[in-house]
């Protein structure tokens, strides 16, 4: 069913694109967008690939293998996160996940469960940035009730970790509490080594905000601050649990929704939202095609890493 929701989104867009507006009317929309503006932007998303590269760097720069440390590269990370960008962006259905896990057991050795949950974790991370910022900056909310959404999520934040290193006083049993525990520990090791996560969320995604919402307000020919409510309402609906695919119709609608109490028509939302969507699918799939041309070593070098930091003071 969500498989069906999600392609009636998608085809309900273009069908209003070419019964209503029609291609032109985009391509209109994409000339407000000068070339200075255009890679400008586009720099900025490129430049929270990298971002998003220290975040996964942070966790996995050391492993142990049999006694010793592995040290992993950043660009192997760069690599795994450049073509994930380009999978997610992609693939339907949210299916393009699925590289990111297949993509560190290839690069680094790194089991299943432990992949699954710092991808679990990286998307947490995620949802608790974006709606911190939606509760900061989202108009109309009265300031206490701003105060009390981000408290609630930084309890949130803090807690669950917590949580994921708490002995569950209990051996697990049966076969599903058995991969529970399991994937409980691997969340318990991202959560513990990834110590600079939380910095390069936050500047990964105010890189991001900022490219998008600085090729949004181009345009539309629009306030940098108003755009940036059209971007936050985009990134929100990617929360939700039906998505278009491709993500193609809840974007737009997404964007398109925040931008009404702000005086932008719905047409005229849909129209720059979707000129921005496609401007990020393009950059995130030319990175890709980029990095996956792009060779890399499978496996990191091996190091006594007490050794490594001596010499490194």
């Amino acid at each position: 069913m969500k498989r069906v929701l999600a392609v009636i989104l998608t085809l309900t867009l273009f069908v209003w694109l070419a019964t209503q507006e029609g291609w032109s009317a985009l391509l209109e929309a994409a000339r407000a967008l000068s070339l200075p503006a255009l890679v400008l932007g586009i720099a900025g998303l490129l430049a929270s690939y990298f971002i998003r590269a220290l975040r996964v760097y942070s966790e996995f720069k050391y492993q142990s293998v049999d006694g010793a440390q592995r040290r992993n590269g950043y660009w192997p990370c760069l690599r795994i996160v450049m073509i994930h960008n380009a999978m997610v962006n992609v693939v339907p259905f949210r299916g393009g996940e699925a590289a990111f896990p297949i993509l560190l057991q290839r690069h680094f050795g790194v089991s299943l469960s432990r992949a699954l949950a710092s991808l679990f974790w990286f998307r947490l991370q995620d949802a608790f940035v974006v709606m911190a910022l939606a509760a900061l900056i989202w108009p109309g909310i009265p300031i206490p009730l701003r105060l009390l959404a981000i408290a609630a999520l930084l309890l949130v934040a803090w807690y669950l970790p917590h949580w994921a290193t708490r002995p569950s006083g209990r051996e697990p049993v049966g076969r599903f509490a058995s991969l529970v525990s399991r994937l409980r520990t691997a969340f318990a090791e991202s959560t513990q080594h990834a110590r600079l996560g939380w910095l390069w969320t936050v500047s990964n995604w105010t890189v991001k905000l900022a490219a998008q919402a600085w090729l949004l307000s181009h345009v539309l020919g629009s306030g940098f601050a108003l755009a940036g409510a059209g971007v936050l309402g985009a990134e929100l609906a990617a929360i939700q649990p039906v998505q278009g695919v491709a993500g193609f119709g809840t974007y737009e609608a997404g964007a398109a929704a925040a931008l009404l109490p702000n005086g932008i028509a719905l047409t005229e939302g849909l129209k720059a939202a979707l000129v921005l969507h496609l401007i990020v699918i393009a950059s995130a799939v030319s990175a890709g095609v980029i990095a996956w041309l792009w060779p890399g070593k499978t496996a990191g070098r091996l190091t006594d890493k007490s050794m490594y930091d001596g010499n490194r003071s």
